[in-house]
């Protein structure tokens, strides 16, 4: 079993830097709502990923179009 929890450490780390620390909100709610968009929007999206080759979900998508439109 494994105990390292690295990854969630630097997830958080990234959020707090790149997102949360940056703003202030009215309510618990539109924070909430606030860092679950910053999640879809930015993180998964930028994020490189190893079941894709190290690529962005972005950059896996553009190369996945250019081969079904060089077909």
């Amino acid at each position: 079993m494994c105990w390292d929890n690295a990854q969630a450490e630097s997830f958080w780390a990234t959020l707090k830097v790149e997102f949360y620390d940056r703003y202030l909100w009215s309510t618990k709610a539109a924070a909430k709502l606030a860092v679950g968009d910053w999640i879809e929007r930015v993180y998964n999206r930028r994020r490189r990923h190893s079941a894709i080759g190290m690529i962005s979900p972005v950059d896996f998508e553009g190369r996945l179009t250019q081969t079904a439109q060089a077909a």
